[in-house]
């Protein structure tokens, strides 16, 4: 075991960040009793100095999980970046090798396919995202890996429907945009993955159907959602914020720390018991 480690989340906003609660509580699980693990406020302009000051340091730092918006300032400061992140040009795991050699990778593709695994999804024959923001993109290559047939994408904007239909060529996935005016027939997808804002989907509540399939919103503060909750009563299968938040951790730590499998019930139940105490 290697004591004394360091790890942080970056990201701005960083505060409302669970990531913390999640790599600790893997930390005290896996006996890592010398790790810590922080979080920073750092942008675009910052994450450079951020890095040269790490480097500096002479501290053993062993990675770092990026938020908004360094997800692709970070990549030019890279020195190799894995197939997942560059295939939607994001990173949001960077891991330093021997040598202080920076290695971008992404989670969150295949923390999205994970989650959806642990509910019994294992492959659809199409689906609908709703927004077409940069967690859009990442669900678009989630769903290249478990997608059969055709992916809607609903958007607000001419340009926003030209830039996902370029993320589906460049992922190889069949993908027609749709004016979000439209969002409500996105509900009859046997898969629904909802990336948009708090509050842009919670109109669409009222819309779902009376057999829905399947749900998964990207949000975990404020849970649930008008729309997970209105799923749910319907007796819809809900996936949220939170499991991806875990499942994409999971990942992170084992990556770096190099100990696998990393403890998913004790991270969730963590994850869990720092939103209960938001909610208090």
């Amino acid at each position: 075991m290697t004591d004394g480690r360091r790890a942080a989340v970056l990201g701005c906003p960083i505060g409302h960040s669970l990531s913390p609660e999640l790599h600790r509580a893997a930390y005290r699980q896996l006996g890592l009793a010398g790790w810590s693990y922080d979080r920073f406020e750092v942008d675009e302009a910052g994450i450079g100095p951020f890095l040269e000051k790490l480097a500096a340091s002479g501290e053993d730092w062993a990675g770092l999980s990026l938020t908004m918006p360094l997800k692709r300032a970070v990549i030019p400061l890279l020195d190799t970046v894995g197939d997942t992140a560059a295939s939607v040009e994001a990173v949001n795991t960077l891991v330093f090798a021997p040598g202080g050699r920076r290695h971008g990778d992404n989670t969150d593709i295949p923390g999205i396919v994970a989650a959806l695994r642990e509910r019994g999804v294992e492959r659809v024959p199409h689906a609908a995202v709703l927004g077409a923001g940069a967690t859009a993109s990442s669900a678009l290559a989630a769903l290249a890996r478990i997608c059969s047939g055709e992916v809607t994408v609903y958007v607000r904007s001419r340009e926003r429907a030209e830039e996902m239909r370029g993320w589906g060529e460049r992922l190889g996935v069949p993908l027609t945009a749709a004016a979000w005016a439209d969002a409500a027939r996105a509900l009859t997808a046997p898969l629904v993955i909802a990336t948009t804002p708090a509050g842009a989907a919670d109109a669409l509540a009222g819309a779902v159907p009376e057999r829905p399939g399947t749900l998964f919103d990207v949000l975990y503060d404020p849970w649930p959602t008008p729309l997970a909750a209105a799923w749910a009563a319907r007796g819809g299968a809900v996936v949220g914020g939170l499991d991806l938040l875990v499942h994409q951790a999971v990942l992170q730590v084992e990556m770096m720390t190099g100990r696998a499998p990393a403890p998913l019930a004790a991270m969730r139940a963590a994850g869990e018991a720092a939103l209960a105490a938001r909610g208090a």
